[in-house]
């Protein structure tokens, strides 16, 4: 992309030695601005995305290992009723500290589960409002990119193809705020 803003520059610099075309070049400066706007906010949204991705994966991997836990307590508690125990007092000493640990797994993997899903309802909002910015930035560098051929051709029809490209990507990344 460097190299084709060079080319930009360069043909905003022809432009502004027309006076005629100095509306041009300066309309396509704003949405150069404005392309790295959007795109640097984009980036920030994948950015965001990607640490909730993991945050999301994370949660999952501890609600499993304690799913893994309260199981392991259950398979216990099941043995120690079947086979006859030495010692009963102790043996029922040791179920009820089994069953609170079963109670604490139950209620902690509640917990859990209901952050690990709240944390992946956040990452499909933020792909959804990645797609957005993604989409605009697209739109708003074909603006760029169509407005700069009137700069070579002289013909304000592309200015103005480029200024509603600019325009409807401009509108959908500003969209993508509001995606909830």
């Amino acid at each position: 992309m460097g190299h084709d803003v060079e080319e930009l520059h360069e043909h905003a610099a022809h432009g502004a030695a027309d006076d005629r075309m100095a509306v041009v070049t300066v309309s396509m400066a704003i949405l150069a601005v404005i392309v790295a706007v959007v795109s640097l906010e984009g980036a920030r949204i994948h950015a965001d995305m990607l640490l909730a991705q993991t945050r999301a994966t994370d949660e999952w991997a501890q609600y499993q290992a304690e799913t893994i836990r309260q199981r392991s307590y259950q398979v216990f508690l099941d043995q120690m009723t079947v086979f006859t125990l030495q010692n009963p007092p102790h043996a029922e000493e040791l179920k009820e500290k089994y069953a609170k640990q079963i109670d604490h797994y139950t209620s902690e993997t509640k917990d859990v589960r209901a952050q690990a899903t709240a944390t992946q309802d956040e990452v499909s909002v933020l792909e959804r409002r990645s797609n957005w910015f993604d989409f605009g930035e697209v739109l708003l560098e074909a603006g760029l990119v169509i407005s700069s051929i009137t700069l070579l051709t002289g013909k304000r029809a592309y200015w103005y193809l480029g200024l509603l490209s600019g325009g409807g990507g401009l509108a959908i990344a500003i969209g993508g705020l509001f995606i909830r």
